[in-house]
């Protein structure tokens, strides 16, 4: 892992995180990772053709010891706070992607919620929003 992580890597990180805490990344997670980086105005900018190498680089640190204590905690030194919501909304994206969320999904959440320091408001907003537009 380089030692500066951009944002944008980060905002993969915690997509790449919330995709393989289940130990199962499904196509429908990737593709949707691919169609948010692609879509996204945060990521604007974003070089696509690093997409592997970052899902492999957060994969590989996610399996060492403490994987995803230290997964976290590069990715908030790596963002700025302004964009501390942008990557709970997407932990809930990708969360919400195959209509289940999973124990381990919502604990990682919380995780997540609790490490960037997120009020419980904001992460409720976050979710209702995430319900309301994947809702048939």
């Amino acid at each position: 892992m380089s030692e500066t992580m951009s944002r944008h890597d980060a905002l993969v990180y915690i997509m790449v995180m919330m995709s393989a805490v289940d130990r199962a990344m499904t196509d429908k997670e990737l593709e949707r990772i691919g169609r948010l980086t692609r879509s996204l105005p945060v990521f604007e900018g974003f070089d696509e053709d690093r997409l592997l190498h970052v899902t492999a680089e957060c994969t590989a640190l996610l399996g060492g010891p403490e994987g995803l204590d230290i997964a976290l905690e590069v990715v908030r030194e790596a963002l700025p706070a302004r964009l501390f919501d942008t990557a709970y909304a997407l932990a809930v994206e990708l969360a919400a992607a195959d209509l289940f969320v999973r124990q381990e999904e919502i604990r990682l959440l919380q995780l997540l919620r609790d490490r960037l320091g997120l009020d419980k408001l904001t992460c409720a907003a976050i979710e209702r929003g995430a319900m309301a537009r994947l809702r048939k």
